[in-house]
C-alpha cells in the first residue's frame, strides 16, 4: 500500500506558482524582461488547473492512506482520511469508494450505498469501485446488478487484480443458487491467481455441495498445501473423507480439528456427529 507523501506535490506546485509570479513579464503590456524566453501560448497552464491537480494529488494520498488504515481495522481514522480527501477534491471517485467500504464495515448500509453510488457515477470504469460496490449489492441480495458490476471490473484490461471480482462473482452466484456459474468464476479466479486461497476453499466447498467429492478433495488439498489449515477447512476435509470412505484420512483431519480448534463450532459439530 502506498504511503502518504505529506503534501509534497502540493508544495512543489505552490512553489512553481510563486516563482512564476515573481519573475517573467512585468509592468505594462508590450514590455518584457530582457532575455526572457518566448513561450508559446499553448504552453501556459491556467492557475486553477494546477491547483486542481495539487488537490487531486492530496485527495489520492489521503484515500490511499485511509485504505491502509481500513485494512488494519482502524475505521475511525480511515473515515477521517476519506473526509479529508473529499475536502481536497469532492469529485474524486476513489475517496467515495473508501467511505463506502468504511460504512459497510460499520454496517451503516445506507451511507455505504450512497457513497458507492457517488463513486460509480464519478468513476464508472474503475474496477475496484465496481468490484466493491458489487460485493455490497450481493450482500444486499441484489445479485443481478452485482454480477453486472463484477463483469465490468473483470473486463477492464488494465485491472491488475481480476482474481478479486472473479472470486466475488463466484460467491455471489453461489448465494443466488447458480452453482454452475459459481464454479466457472472460481476456476477463473484460480486461473488468474493459483494462490487465491479464498477461491480454492470455496471451490472445494462447492464441489462437496455438488457431491463431487474427488474434485473437492483436490482443491482442498491445494488449499492446505499453500496455507495452514483452519477450523473450517479441517471440518470440510473430515466430511469429504467421510463421503469417500477413507477412514484413516477422516480420523487424521478430525484429530487435528480436536487438537487445534477445540471449542469452535466446527469442533462442536464433530463431537455431536452433525456431519451435514
Amino acid at each position: 500500500m502506498k504511503r502518504l507523501i505529506a503534501g509534497a506535490a502540493a508544495a512543489l506546485s505552490a512553489a512553481w506558482l510563486l516563482a512564476g509570479c515573481a519573475g517573467g513579464q512585468t509592468g505594462r503590456p508590450g514590455t518584457a524582461a530582457s532575455n526572457a524566453p518566448s513561450t508559446p501560448a499553448s504552453d501556459y497552464r491556467p492557475v486553477e488547473n494546477i491547483v486542481t491537480g495539487a488537490a487531486r494529488t492530496r485527495a489520492k494520498s489521503h484515500t490511499e492512506l485511509g485504505l491502509a488504515y481500513l485494512e488494519a481495522g482502524n475505521v475511525a481514522v480511515a473515515l477521517d482520511e476519506g473526509r479529508q480527501a473529499l475536502r481536497d477534491d469532492s469529485s474524486y471517485g476513489p475517496a467515495y469508494n473508501l467511505m463506502g467500504l468504511a460504512h459497510m464495515y460499520l454496517q451503516e448500509r445506507q451511507q455505504a450505498r450512497e457513497n458507492f453510488e457517488k463513486a460509480l457515477r464519478l468513476s464508472p470504469s474503475d474496477p475496484d469501485i465496481n468490484n466493491n460496490f458489487g460485493w455490497f449489492l450481493c450482500q444486499s441480495g441484489e445479485h443481478a446488478r452485482a454480477m453486472e458490476l463484477f463483469n465490468t471490473a473483470i473486463k477492464n484490461p488494465l485491472y491488475a487484480h481480476p482474481t478479486r471480482p472473479y472470486t466475488n462473482a463466484g460467491l455471489c452466484a453461489a448465494e443466488a443458487g447458480d452453482l454452475a456459474g459459481a464454479e466457472v468464476n472460481f476456476l477463473r479466479a484460480i486461473n488468474a491467481d493459483p494462490d487465491n486461497l479464498q477461491a480454492l476453499y470455496n471451490l472445494a466447498a462447492l464441489f462437496y455441495r455438488r457431491a463431487n467429492y474427488y474434485e473437492a478433495r483436490k482443491y482442498l488439498s491445494d488449499f492446505h498445501a499453500k496455507t495452514d489449515p483452519v477450523a473450517e477447512s479441517l471440518w470440510l476435509a473430515v466430511r469429504i473423507e467421510r463421503k469417500l470412505g477413507d477412514k484413516a484420512s477422516e480420523s487424521g483431519f478430525a484429530g487435528q480439528l480436536r487438537r487445534r480448534f477445540a471449542g469452535t463450532p466446527q469442533h462442536q459439530a464433530l463431537m455431536q456427529g452433525n456431519y451435514d
